[in-house]
Order: C-alpha cells, then sequence, then structure tokens
C-alpha cells in the first residue's frame, strides 16, 4: 500500500512571464532575414512564404496572420503572443521560444524540430502534424487545444502538462521525459514510444485505454482463462 503522504507532487509548469508594452504596428513589406522586431504588432498579415531565418522577435504580437511555408528557422521569439493565426508548413525548426503564449492556433505541419521552448503556453486552437522531434520543452504548457499526431521522437519534455487537450496519436520514440503530466488530458492515443512513457503520469482511466497497446509493446499476450 502507497502512502499517499510519500507521494512526490507532480510539479507544475512555471507559467510565461511577459507583458506586452504599447505596440506599434509593422508597416515593413514583409519579414527579413535575421530581422530585428521590437514592440511590434503583426495584425491580420499575409506572411505567406516569408524568408525571415534567424529572425528575432522582442515583446511582439502575431494576430490572425497566415503562416503558410513560412520560413523563420533559429528565429527568436521572446516575450510575445501568437493568436489566431493559421497555416500550412511553417518551419520554425531550432527557433527558441521563450514565455510565449499561443492562443487559438489553426496549424498543420509545423516545423519545431531541434528548437528550444522555455515557458511557452498553447491554449485553444489545433495544430496538426507538429514536429517537435529531439526539442528541448521546458515549462511548456498544452492548454484545451487539439493535437493530432504530435511528434516527439528524441525531443526531451521537463514540467509539460496537457491540460483539457486531445492528445491523438503521439510519437513519444526516444523521447525522455521528466514530470511531464498527462493526467488532465481530455483524450490520450500514443501510438508509438510506450517505452519512453518512465517520467510522465498518467490517471488510473487513462492506463486501462493504453493497456492493450502496452501490453502489445511488451509482447504480452492476454488471453481468457480456459479452464472450465
Amino acid at each position: 500500500m502507497v502512502d499517499a503522504r510519500k507521494v512526490k507532487p507532480v510539479a507544475r509548469p512555471k507559467a510565461p512571464e511577459f507583458s506586452l508594452p504599447e505596440l506599434r504596428a509593422f508597416d515593413g513589406g514583409g519579414l527579413e532575414v535575421e530581422g530585428d522586431y521590437d514592440g511590434v504588432e503583426f495584425d491580420g498579415l499575409d506572411l505567406s512564404g516569408a524568408e525571415a531565418r534567424g529572425a528575432h522577435f522582442l515583446d511582439c504580437a502575431l494576430r490572425r496572420c497566415v503562416l503558410d511555408g513560412a520560413v523563420l528557422k533559429r528565429a527568436r521569439v521572446v516575450d510575445s503572443a501568437l493568436e489566431g493565426v493559421r497555416g500550412v508548413g511553417a518551419d520554425l525548426s531550432e527557433a527558441q521560444l521563450r514565455d510565449v503564449e499561443v492562443r487559438d492556433a489553426r496549424l498543420g505541419g509545423v516545423q519545431l524540430s531541434a528548437a528550444v521552448l522555455t515557458r511557452v503556453r498553447f491554449r485553444g486552437g489545433k495544430i496538426d502534424f507538429l514536429n517537435l522531434r529531439q526539442a528541448k520543452l521546458t515549462d511548456v504548457v498544452f492548454e484545451n487545444c487539439v493535437l493530432s499526431e504530435p511528434d516527439f521522437a528524441g525531443a526531451r519534455l521537463e514540467r509539460v502538462a496537457f491540460l483539457d487537450c486531445e492528445v491523438r496519436g503521439a510519437d513519444f520514440t526516444g523521447a525522455t521525459l521528466s514530470e511531464v503530466d498527462l493526467r488532465r488530458a481530455a483524450s490520450l492515443d500514443v501510438t508509438r514510444g510506450f517505452d519512453r512513457l518512465a517520467g510522465a503520469v498518467i490517471n488510473p482511466a487513462q492506463l486501462l485505454d493504453l493497456a492493450p497497446r502496452l501490453a502489445a509493446q511488451l509482447g504480452l499476450r492476454v488471453e481468457p482463462d480456459d479452464v472450465s
């Protein structure tokens, strides 16, 4: 019998810490490679195909922007908010996101491989085929959103929580998890990487749902007792 008093509580992710200043509207023709944007608001812009490798966004807001095929590889996004952004195939591989909130995004095929996310909150919206391979996530929350086939292969997750969100077809192959809270996920479907779930916490109902695939992963046969 486990003594509940001795069970260590799951550490909660630290929330993003930022307060946007008064912003000025973006008046440029487009984003620039290694561009420096400080205190800028991007509102309702079509940034499809933008080339902004290595760009730096500080105290910025991107609201209702289209990011189809935007290339933001190795960008730095700090103390900023993304609201209602949408698009397919945006490339933020090797990017750094710190103290960022992403709200009501509608994205598909977003590349965040080898990215570093620190104190980031995804709230609302739907993200399909989110690529977080080899990424490092620290103090990250997915809340009230839908994640369809997210790829966490080889990623490091520390103090990450899934709150009232749907997780469909997640891949944790080769991932390293520490203080990852899955108990409040509205639904949880893991397709690969069951052996890497050490360091995560699930609830009893989720264990029952995952049991058939866990058994298959272990090569464990589950059959009814044939003793009459």
